[in-house]
């Protein structure tokens, strides 16, 4: 019996404007219990702490008159978590979480024991604030162009991790930040749950629309 997958929220932190696109990843510690030395956006688990006051049933939201809906909770959840997770190993402080622009939502296959529902928010850099680590979690920041990471992952100048490779695969067809927000704003974003097919030793990972999922 698959595990339930834990609510996530990860932020993929941009910069360049309507020029250039360039994305922050940061390396995990390599004595982490759970993907260590790996390149990642910025993001992690849900805490209780992340709910909004008196969530934990029915609750007023503010000026509405009325009870707020699960959907509203959840959704004012995941973006304070990203929030605090991009503050946490990056340094980096939103000044309104509406800013951040949801682009993608990746569920762990079921085969796998820790298992993740992960929504990727976009965010642009905060005017005035540079990125950076704390030395115990995260300890090391680059920036890079969607294509630069894929190329350094090829060349096995850094690791990166399934989900992390399809954003910057998906990110490398638009040439600049403001390119890629004006298409994210109008997406409908539909969970992804990708399936490992086993063919004799061979893992093999198949997504929705590939043959044999």
């Amino acid at each position: 019996m698959s595990s339930q997958p834990r609510q996530a929220a990860t932020v993929i932190l941009l910069r360049g404007g309507a020029e250039t696109l360039e994305v922050l990843l940061v390396r995990r510690t390599p004595h982490a219990r759970f993907m260590a030395g790996v390149w990642v956006f910025p993001g992690g688990a849900v805490d209780e702490d992340d709910a909004p006051e008196g969530a934990t049933g029915p609750s007023e939201s503010p000026g509405a008159g009325g009870p707020m809906a699960a959907a509203a909770i959840e959704a004012r959840t995941l973006r304070t978590a990203a929030a605090r997770e991009l503050r946490e190993e990056a340094g980096i402080a939103l000044a309104d979480t509406s800013e951040l622009v949801e682009f993608s939502r990746w569920i762990t296959p079921t085969v796998v024991q820790r298992r993740f529902d992960t929504h990727f928010f976009l965010a642009r850099l905060p005017e005035g604030q540079e990125p950076r680590v704390d030395g115990e979690e995260c300890v090391d920041l680059r920036w890079f162009t969607p294509q630069a990471a894929l190329a350094a992952h090829r060349a096995d100048e850094i690791v990166l991790v399934f989900p992390t490779i399809k954003q910057l695969e998906q990110l490398s067809s638009f040439s600049s930040v403001d390119e890629l927000l004006s298409d994210a704003r109008g997406r409908d974003v539909e969970p992804v749950q990708p399936r490992v097919v086993l063919e004799g030793e061979v893992a093999r990972i198949l997504l929705p629309g590939d043959a044999g999922y």
